[in-house]
């Protein structure tokens, strides 16, 4: 009796690049992230990340904070640049005033439960 599926048979080797020679599948680019954090018990930290050059934070984290009644702060990241966290779940608030700001909605990716 002989086993013949332990030969050295790969079905995929045909194939090539299975994404089609297209890197950019998955990147992280030119979309703004706004994320939700659980902090300790019933309080939250909203992020908002990949913000466009022609926006200012500083200022945008000023309006956020006298629009939304909440404190926030401005943190310098490696890999994402300046990220702007809110307290609170601020995620649909965030979302509806960049929409208003001239933001594409497409643009804007909302994370969270």
């Amino acid at each position: 009796m002989s086993v013949q599926n332990l030969t050295a048979f790969d079905p995929f080797a045909d194939e090539g690049d299975p994404l089609g020679g297209n890197q950019d599948v998955g990147s992280q680019q030119n979309y703004l992230h706004i994320r939700i954090q659980q902090r300790n018990g019933r309080k939250t930290l909203t992020t908002l990340q990949g913000l466009p050059k022609e926006y200012d934070p500083k200022k945008l984290l000023k309006a956020f904070k006298k629009e939304f009644a909440c404190n926030g702060t401005l943190v310098d990241d490696e890999e994402m640049g300046q990220v702007i966290q809110l307290q609170g779940d601020q995620r649909v608030k965030i979302a509806n005033f960049l929409t208003e700001e001239g933001i594409p909605k497409n643009t804007i990716k909302l994370h969270g439960f």
